[in-house]
């Protein structure tokens, strides 16, 4: 990512969830609101019929937009959680590498939307996920 976090995480990354499944964040531009990422497929996070679990593709489209939003709003003191995820799955992948882009398509006081696209190495959609990111005041715990 291009830019640092203003804030110290409780959850070391490496203790995450996001880091259990592999997610890696890579470019942010907070001018522009975009944010990628990547998942590399492994085998953890297949399912019995061989593909990747949907919710590998929810949750990273989670992460990427609530991250994404987290990197502009905490710089004025706000705090950045997810609120809604419609993920839907587009075609079955197995192997390689999951790209993720996640765009802002609205940036509110309360709220931020984002559009995130999944695809395969050779570009192929794989996934779209609508995510909405609650922006609030941060309470610094006591």
């Amino acid at each position: 990512m291009a830019e640092t976090p203003v804030w110290e995480p409780v959850v070391a990354y490496d203790r995450t969830f996001d880091a259990r499944y592999g997610l890696a964040f890579l470019e942010h531009d907070g001018e522009a609101a975009e944010l990628r990422g990547r998942v590399e497929v492994r085998d953890e996070l297949l399912t019995a019929h061989g593909i990747v679990h949907g919710g590998v593709f929810a949750g990273a489209a989670e992460a990427v937009a609530s991250t994404g939003t987290a990197l502009v709003v905490m710089e004025r003191g706000d705090a950045a959680m997810g609120l809604s995820n419609d993920t839907t799955i587009l075609a079955d992948v197995s192997t390689g590498t999951i790209e993720l882009l996640a765009r802002a398509v609205h940036r509110g006081e309360r709220e931020w939307v984002w559009t995130v696209d999944a695809t395969g190495e050779d570009g192929r959609p794989l996934a779209h996920s609508r995510v909405t990111v609650a922006v609030r005041p941060l309470r610094r715990p006591e």
